[in-house]
């Protein structure tokens, strides 16, 4: 009998297992597959509440401090580099001005950097190409595709945690004295509590309840080069002016608003969702992307499975007027896909008093899901 079972093995998951062992709960975590192959490792691994709004970036800004706390015991991946946004032109300069201003009045860190400054500190960053930038030095990069194996790894030989990996659950039912979950292996595990924070198992045990839970899914590509030549080092979160014209944060600033009024609607970054982010992996390889393309939970196959070279070959083009890398031949291409709420920050619904999904955090999943998680679970045991 466990006190809590999560059902995914995603950063949301693993973090509310992790929050409530921290509790003192006894925890199961079910893992449709081996190790987890979705969102959580498919992206970027860029850690930035500075691209959040004001109640997401509270979150993000715990975060951190849980990631950072969590690599002082074991090697989480964490790197200390901060992000910069780099504008490109008066409007995005406007726009990160703004944003330093709000984020001084909510006493996060933020330093603006003029031109030389950016050129100085981005090696083969474009002088054609940057105004300026603004630079939040709390800000981390981890490495997604090995985060999660070592944080669940420190879970079960240090906390306790029960993994069931390769397993599906196909239903649970509140009994009255327990949650029984059934998996497709032809268990039947016993709980107090059940949380599912993946999407895919949403839609297999309450099909209905998906159908109408108004949310999307967006398919992302991006690739990786081949390792950089050993002196070059690229710290840290890139972002570009595309990120500074879509985030969340920059849509608190003042000037927001009539600046989006001004863009041209038939461009290729709108029709594919476009913003150039660029990150150095630990072997020295880079990331680049994104593309956002989007469709209704309940039709999300009209994306397909394929990746889109036009995509590809465009955000090559646009990284390269940002940046000179020593090499831009390419080792890898992916596409990662995330379900997100239309209206709301996430999907949030109790079914019978002890069964809670939680799922839907959208790109919000590795900025926000520590601390999120965190307070999930001391509202579910009422602390």
């Amino acid at each position: 009998m466990f006190d809590l079972i999560v059902v995914g093995g995603g950063v949301l998951g693993t973090f509310h297992a992790y929050q409530a062992l921290k509790m003192g709960l006894k925890v199961a975590l079910v893992e449709k597959d081996r190790l987890p192959q979705g969102a959580t490792v498919r992206n970027f691994g860029q850690v930035v509440p500075s691209g959040m709004n004001a109640k997401w970036q509270s979150y993000g800004r715990e975060s951190l401090d849980i990631y950072k706390a969590l690599h002082k015991l074991f090697d989480l991946t964490v790197r200390n580099q901060g992000t910069v946004y780099l504008a490109s032109d008066i409007e995005e300069m406007q726009l990160i001005e703004e944003l330093h201003g709000l984020n001084n009045s909510r006493n996060y860190s933020s330093q603006l950097l003029g031109k030389q400054a950016c050129l100085d500190k981005y090696q083969g960053l474009r002088s054609d190409y940057v105004m300026g930038g603004l630079f939040f030095p709390e800000e981390i990069t981890i490495e997604p595709r090995i985060m999660v194996h070592r944080l669940l790894a420190y879970l079960i030989e240090k906390m306790g945690l029960t993994l069931y990996p390769s397993t599906t659950v196909v239903a649970c039912e509140n009994t009255g004295e327990c949650v029984k979950t059934e998996t497709s292996c032809g268990q039947h595990l016993k709980s107090s509590k059940v949380i599912v924070c993946s999407g895919s198992e949403f839609k297999t045990l309450y099909p209905a309840i998906f159908a109408g839970s108004n949310m999307e899914i967006s398919k992302l590509q991006m690739m990786q080069t081949k390792p950089q030549v050993k002196s070059y080092q690229l710290p840290g979160s890139i972002l570009t002016g595309e990120s500074i014209r879509r985030y969340e944060a920059f849509q608190e600033c003042s000037s927001y608003a009539s600046i989006k009024k001004k863009e041209a609607n038939d461009t290729h970054e709108k029709k594919w969702g476009i913003h150039i982010l660029f990150k150095q992996a630990m072997d020295g390889s880079v990331i680049l992307g994104d593309s956002h393309e989007y469709a209704d939970a309940g039709n999300s196959d009209v994306l397909g499975f394929d990746l889109d070279m036009e995509i590809d070959q465009y955000m090559l083009k646009k990284a390269k007027e940002i940046i000179n890398l020593p090499t831009y031949e390419i080792a890898h291409r992916w596409y990662g896909t995330y379900a997100q709420c239309k209206s709301g920050d996430l999907f949030e619904k109790t079914i019978e008093e002890n069964i809670h999904i939680f799922t839907g955090i959208g790109g919000k999943g590795m900025t926000g899901s520590p601390a999120l998680a965190k307070e999930n679970i001391l509202k579910l045991i009422n602390l």
